[in-house]
């Protein structure tokens, strides 16, 4: 949205022609794909707000329109549900974790997530909850911090992160899987067209009294969509920007928040072992992949550069 804005030039006639179509343009294709939502409202006023008020907010609505593209992709992925493409694996994934990661009960084999839901309690249950939503507020905000301090790395940043994006969906469609919260409430059936559930997430919602998971997984674009956890995906680019950025004690912190989502996603029965595995193996991809396009191929180091030229100060 604004892509074709040169974020450096002041608003004219063809700048803004150019912002309220493409508003526009958003708002059709998203009431034709998966119907009128109140956050698409937020989206478009959040734009142009940005591209009106000032030169530099413009800027800043040009370095964050990788984070837009993740947005998008992520909400148009209702139209397309990917167990219409691919097989679900359901079955085979919950076995396959019960074989390499198993506890063994009373002779009888839990999934660390069947283990976990036996041994809940309101401390685990509040942290989970407090950590998991971190996951996209941490990202975000750092990606903020980043824009006031170093601009080339805050695009940086935000081109990783939307790289481990697009691998995480290649994945969702080329092998769709069911949480373990689905195996738990449904079995081994398949069931399309079901909502997100929020499992264990549910305890943190009863004890704060609000439905703040609730509200946050009836967005959910796709329930088939567990490997690989971009939960925990996520942090990782964080900690790694940190590092880099020799920022310590940024470091220290987001490695503690990472460690607290990763072990929520499997508290809450939101995601196996193996579905967090996959999400580092993910980000780490990513983050790898950018850094070598980046340096290997002489065009996308040219657009980099462009890129951060107009966002610079």
């Amino acid at each position: 949205m604004g892509a074709s804005v040169n974020p450096g030039m002041l608003v004219n006639s063809r700048s803004i022609i150019v912002i309220s179509v493409l508003s526009i343009a958003y708002f059709a294709l998203s009431y034709f794909l998966v119907g009128f939502q109140g956050d698409q409202v937020v989206l478009v006023l959040t734009c142009n707000i940005l591209f009106y008020t000032s030169n530099n907010s413009r800027k800043f609505l040009f370095a964050y329109l990788t984070f837009l593209v993740y947005w998008l992709i992520f909400d148009y992925m209702k139209a397309f549900p990917n167990y219409r493409y691919n097989v679900v694996h359901i079955a085979d994934l919950y076995n396959l974790e019960k074989h390499l990661f198993g506890i063994r009960v009373n002779g009888i084999v839990l999934t660390p997530n069947e283990y976990l839901k036996l041994h809940s309690n309101i401390i685990a249950d509040l942290l989970s909850g407090l950590f998991y939503l971190c996951w996209i507020p941490v990202p975000f905000g750092f990606g903020i911090y980043l824009f006031l301090t170093n601009r080339r790395q805050c695009l940086y940043f935000l081109i990783s992160f939307v790289t481990l994006n697009i691998l995480g969906f290649i994945v969702y469609y080329t092998y769709p899987a069911a949480p373990p919260w689905y195996v738990q409430d449904h079995g081994f059936t398949l069931q399309p067209n079901m909502h997100e559930g929020i499992a264990g997430l549910s305890r943190f919602d009863q004890y704060v009294n609000a439905p703040i998971f609730k509200s946050i997984y009836t967005k959910g674009s796709n329930v088939f969509a567990a490997m690989p956890s971009l939960h925990s995906a996520y942090p990782i680019v964080v900690v790694y920007y940190a590092y880099k950025n020799r920022l310590r004690k940024a470091f220290i912190a987001f490695g503690i928040v990472t460690l607290g989502i990763w072990f929520g996603a499997v508290y809450t029965s939101h995601h196996y072992i193996l579905d967090v595995l996959a999400g580092i193996l993910c980000a780490s991809s990513g983050i790898a992949l950018f850094n070598l396009l980046n340096s290997r191929w002489p065009w996308f180091k040219t657009f980099v550069e462009r890129y951060v030229q107009l966002i610079e100060k």
